[in-house]
């Protein structure tokens, strides 16, 4: 409860008079948009997430960076660049997220840039796999200043965890949390607020109980329970949980499944965030992993232009008009994807 609070209060320490109406306008906007079917959107969005990397060290079986699938080119962000996409957003957006694709601590500058949007007043977050979480590490990642840190633990086991995340050490996972865990100690730091991400899946959803009991011992602030995302669902997978509660599919009563989100005709990321690649691109949400539908990109125009671009305001006219035609839209889990314990 204390660390809910306190990261609640250093949430709402981030707030300036330009951050908090500019929250106001995107959620009047939002509201008018949906109703009229207008794409109104005088305001920038909320948040952001930016890709440190594309490149990972797992190889998670749904993900593209785990697949080594992707058509759009792989690499690392560059640091001056980013301080440049910081100076343009940093007076209205101030929830930024280190993460769309990739293990963010392969990048050799990711910590620099996370206290450079600390420097700026901006929360930071970011979600890794901990397998970087050297001492030296952890010391630096709490002296960056970064305000939430989600540790990815998909299992309790060593079986259940390769399970899903192929070439992983769950004990790696462990030990990256108590090294986070102790430097916040010694430097009396409240920072990173810390979440274990339990990515629920058939052959861990036993576990469910034990992780609450686990993250309790580690001194870890918050569990959160995810459901996966499966490409391959309408015959069932092997990944989908038998609980369907932790799932984002159902099954039908001729045996094959669909997903849970009706999908209406709107959508609150379209107006609140937007997703930003390693090399610049603009994309409207993390389920664009492909960065199929690029807005625009940061090296020819400003963030602002491209947000109030024709392009982008064509995509969300095309999601309040039907939102179950864009191919990014069909296995969406929003509204339905993620419950905290």
């Amino acid at each position: 409860m204390r660390g809910n609070l306190s990261d609640t209060f250093n949430l709402i320490s981030k707030l300036s008079v330009k951050r908090f109406w500019n929250i106001i306008i995107v959620y009047i906007s939002f509201h008018y948009s949906r109703l009229s079917g207008r794409t109104l959107h005088p305001a920038m969005p909320v948040s952001i997430s930016i890709e440190p990397t594309t490149s990972c060290n797992l190889r998670c079986p749904e993900c593209p960076s785990g697949l080594r699938s992707f058509s759009r080119p792989t690499g690392m962000l560059d640091p001056e660049f980013f301080r440049k996409i910081v100076d343009q957003i940093k007076d209205k957006i101030f929830y930024l997220t280190f993460y769309f694709q990739g293990e963010p601590f392969l990048n050799p500058d990711f910590l620099e840039m996370v206290s450079y949007a600390s420097s700026k007043k901006m929360y930071t977050a970011t979600s890794t796999n901990a397998h970087y979480l050297s001492d030296e590490v952890a010391r630096k990642t709490v002296e960056s200043g970064i305000d939430r840190l989600i540790i990815s633990i998909d299992g309790l086991s060593q079986e259940t965890y390769e399970q899903y995340r192929k070439g992983g050490s769950l004990s790696k996972v462990i030990e990256g949390t108590k090294r986070i865990v102790a430097w916040k100690r010694k430097l009396n730091s409240l920072k990173p607020f810390l979440v274990f991400q339990f990515l629920v899946v058939r052959t861990n959803e036993h576990e469910i109980d034990e992780v609450r009991k686990l993250a309790r011992e580690l001194g870890v602030d918050k569990v959160v329970f995810k459901t996966a995302q499966v490409y391959d669902f309408k015959n069932g997978n092997d990944l989908i949980p038998l609980n369907e509660k932790y799932s984002r599919y159902r099954k039908m009563s001729d045996g094959t499944y669909e997903i849970k989100n009706i999908l209406e005709n709107q959508c609150w990321k379209l107006w609140h965030s937007s997703v930003i690649t390693w090399d610049g691109n603009v994309v409207p949400c993390c389920f664009d992993k492909d960065a199929g539908h690029k807005m625009g990109t940061l090296h020819e125009k400003t963030f602002s232009e491209i947000w109030n671009d024709s392009g982008y305001l064509a995509f969300r006219k095309s999601l309040l008009a039907n939102r179950k035609e864009i191919d990014i839209c069909k296995n969406c889990s929003e509204g339905t994807g993620v419950w905290a314990g």
